[in-house]
């Protein structure tokens, strides 16, 4: 039986550095200090699978290769979900967001419901909203629904996509959620048509000026954290401008927006905190009685 050779790997931290700028360079994605040890560990994950002895072999390579730049870049952003990984933020989408859209929007005609999944990864949370969605919403039948599902790995897109998956992945849903919303094949477990029609997937990166149209909600769980301070505030003043006044904004359950100029307001939701874009009417009646109190 034929041995595998094992590249011995050589990889300093000018290397590393080097690697990380191109990166924050191409894509705008910042592995800062805080991930350093994540990021030399993929790095080097990588360079054994390519069978390169050093980071200068790498930078060779993805330098020359769009296709080698992804496939590194695909490793580094790799994260592990599921759905409805954190209960309490689909709770809050259910028992406080959508009944107040509905309450909003019941006499619009046509009622619509927009909803951005901003870093869907291989699509959990997309399909986990859209569940949420159809057991929340009265009438859903009855509403024009987009969920927008975007993320900057066209592999990870490319899962979304297919919307097949391992019992593991589904564990945290219900039996008749899985039964009403799965199909049950000898390759996994397969959404739905009627859940898969409700979402759009496309490739973004979210540090590029992309117009979406007006939103009830976004997600952006645990994403901002790879983009620098400058490029974080940019990506939240977009997020802002986009939600409709009264949208809500949810972020990753580690991350906050203390000291962040941006002026949403934050609740309390169960175990949850979200953050809402106050409408214009509310606006002038707060500054109303600020005046009036003078």
């Amino acid at each position: 039986m034929k041995q595998q050779t094992i590249t011995a790997v050589n990889l300093s931290d000018t290397e590393l550095g080097e690697i990380r700028g191109l990166i924050e360079q191409r894509s705008a994605i910042l592995f800062d200090a805080s991930r350093e040890r994540f990021f030399s560990t993929r790095v080097r994950e990588h360079l054994e699978e390519r069978g390169l002895a050093s980071g200068t072999a790498l930078l060779r390579q993805i330098r020359g290769s769009s296709i080698e730049y992804e496939a590194l870049l695909e490793r580094l952003l790799t994260q592990e979900t599921s759905f409805v990984r954190y209960p309490a933020v689909f709770d809050a989408l259910d028992k406080k967001i959508l009944p107040e859209v509905q309450e909003r929007k019941f006499w619009e005609n046509p009622r619509s419901l927009r909803i951005w999944s901003a870093g869907c990864s291989t699509g959990e949370e997309p399909y986990s909203i859209a569940i949420t969605v159809c057991e929340s919403l009265k009438f859903a039948e009855a509403w024009e629904i987009e969920i927008l599902a975007t993320d900057i790995s066209r592999r990870a897109l490319r899962h979304a996509e297919r919307g097949l998956y391992s019992k593991r992945s589904i564990q945290n849903l219900s039996l008749p959620q899985a039964e009403t919303y799965f199909s049950d094949t000898k390759h996994g477990f397969q959404v739905k048509p009627r859940i898969r029609r409700m979402i759009s997937f496309a490739q973004m990166n979210l540090s590029e000026s992309v117009y979406v149209g007006k939103l009830d909600c976004i997600f952006c769980m645990n994403v901002l954290m790879y983009f620098s301070d400058e490029r974080r505030l940019a990506i939240l003043r977009r997020f802002y401008d986009a939600l409709e006044p009264g949208g809500y904004f949810f972020l990753g359950h580690s991350e906050t927006l203390t000291n962040v100029p941006v002026k949403f307001e934050p609740v309390v939701v169960g175990g949850c905190r979200i953050y809402r874009k106050i409408a214009l009417a509310e606006s002038r009646r707060a500054a109303l009685m600020m005046e009036g109190s003078l």
